[in-house]
């Protein structure tokens, strides 16, 4: 075999070990018994150290130098073996399977600790994982800054100082749009009563497969904290029930569907290979974040909805379709990021920006974070944290080492906006679509336009190659005010 030929053999075998190593950590989340966290911590511990290997040998370093990539596809494909190569060199063996036996640990006690509010049972996990995280960033980032490192492994290309600056041109008029929204003289009612189990699953299926997942290639579990996993022919969603809030489960099924159908619709040629998944996670919630709100949300959709859950489950209790749109687009002060409005989720997202760059910084403790969450939260939102569950121990992300994940929510968002521009001057009929419930149109338009070329391109390549210009800020905000304006009469 040619060197090409020889690393993209390597490379499939790497891939293939890697989507095993995700099916454990889907495992752990959804069926996994409890007695089992020791012994997976061991087993996620040796096949890092297994996958590390792999990912340093030395034999990738000949193979680069001596390759001929055969068309832009396999320029694509060593361009990411060569970006990968240099950064898991700069991780010893030993701390990448230490991080993995950690972190394994540290989401198990973390669950607990959510669930029974006991935050002091986390924070030594929370203090390992933050110091190996730290210094797993330290050799990444060869005395550059060690949250951009970590950054890098979610979003090549961007840094802290571009994203806050981003945040910075956002949030006044984040806030502006808050303050109008709630001050407006007309509120839309919440949804009140109790909703069964079977029928929230039923209808999550429903919308599963209107918003395109192969479930001939997927399944869809239950889990604390909503997550897809995996790529190709094997991507598995899950979702949430909370029985006096249906939308939860709905839109958190939604939401994973948008990253699991962008997994699904890679082409095929690309599997097991670095082309076959998203480009970034930025790239990835831009596609979550889309299904969820400018389609999910939309009050064309919302009134093909608002005739399947009165189907389900009888009168809502809502008086009709538009105030439905408005109930289902509430906006209200909350703890939880991943129940929060529009207009104010960016805001969750600035927040644990700030906190977890301290962080790794080493200018916040673990010991000072609940403190600090909670001061911020307070000045950001105007109300005060009552217990961990709703504050810092809320979402999973830390627990499990992702830091530098935060951000590429916001980022998602941005690139959503940018793709709702697009797609509506491309399909004019865009809302007749979507009021029937036929989805075959916008999603083919993302299939083709974007998830089809998997991470051949990046990231804000594949954003500007998908809409005709470069990613910005401006169309997500002028969206949002035209939207809430229109709901809250302002």
């Amino acid at each position: 075999m040619s060197a090409y030929e020889e690393l993209l053999a390597h490379e499939r075998q790497t891939q293939a070990l890697a989507q095993v190593m995700g099916r454990l950590g889907w495992d752990q989340e959804t069926m996994m018994p409890r007695g089992a966290a020791g012994q997976r911590a061991e087993e996620m511990g040796a096949l890092e150290g297994v996958l590390h290997a792999r990912r340093t040998d030395p034999r990738i370093a000949d193979w680069l130098e001596a390759a001929d990539a055969p068309d832009a596809a396999g320029r694509a494909i060593l361009r990411h073996v060569q970006r990968d190569y240099q950064r898991n060199t700069r991780v010893p063996a030993r701390l990448a399977e230490e991080i993995a036996r950690v972190t394994s640990t540290a989401q198990g006690v973390w669950a607990e600790a959510r669930a029974r509010d006991d935050l002091p049972s986390f924070r030594p996990w929370l203090e390992r994982v933050v110091a190996l995280k730290r210094e797993e960033a330290a050799g990444l980032a060869a005395g550059g800054d060690l949250y951009d490192a970590a950054l890098d492994d979610y979003e090549p290309g961007a840094s802290a100082a571009s994203i806050g600056a981003m945040f910075d041109r956002m949030r006044p008029r984040l806030v502006a749009l808050r303050e109008r929204v709630l001050d407006a003289p007309n509120q839309p009612a919440p949804l009140k009563g109790e909703f069964a189990r079977e029928g929230q699953l039923r209808l999550a299926r429903i919308l599963a497969e209107t918003f395109g997942y192969d479930f001939a290639r997927g399944r869809m579990d239950l889990a604390v904290h909503p997550f897809s996993s995996g790529s190709g022919a094997d991507v598995r969603i899950t979702t949430r029930i909370e029985e006096s809030d249906p939308f939860n489960c709905l839109y958190s099924t939604i939401h994973e569907v948008g990253h699991a159908t962008y997994e699904q619709n890679v082409l095929p040629e690309y599997a097991l290979t670095p082309l076959g998944q998203g480009a970034s996670m930025g790239v990835h919630e831009s596609q979550a974040r889309l299904y969820e709100n400018q389609l999910g949300r939309s009050e064309a959709f919302t009134r093909w909805l608002h005739g399947r859950m009165q189907a389900e489950f009888g009168d809502l209790g809502l008086g009709g379709a538009d105030a439905f749109h408005a109930t289902v687009n509430r906006v209200t002060p909350g703890f939880i990021r991943t129940e929060a409005d529009e207009v104010q989720y960016n805001l969750h997202i600035m927040l644990r920006f700030d906190l977890e760059r301290a962080l790794m910084a080493g200018d916040l403790t673990v010991g000072d974070l609940e403190a600090a969450w909670n001061d911020r939260f307070k000045s950001d939102f105007g109300v005060t944290v009552p217990r961990p569950s709703q504050g810092v121990l809320q979402d999973v992300h830390w627990s499990v080492g992702l830091f530098g994940y935060f951000p590429t929510y916001s980022l998602g968002n941005v690139y959503a906006g940018c793709l709702t521009q697009a797609m509506r001057r491309d399909r004019p009929a865009l809302d007749r679509e979507l009021e029937t419930g036929d989805l075959a149109g916008p999603l083919g338009w993302l299939r083709v336009k974007l998830q089809g070329h998997g991470a051949l391109m990046e990231p804000a390549a594949t954003i500007e190659a998908a809409c005709g210009f470069a990613p910005q800020e401006g169309p997500l905000l002028d969206y949002l005010e035209t939207k809430f304006s229109a709901i809250y009469g302002l």
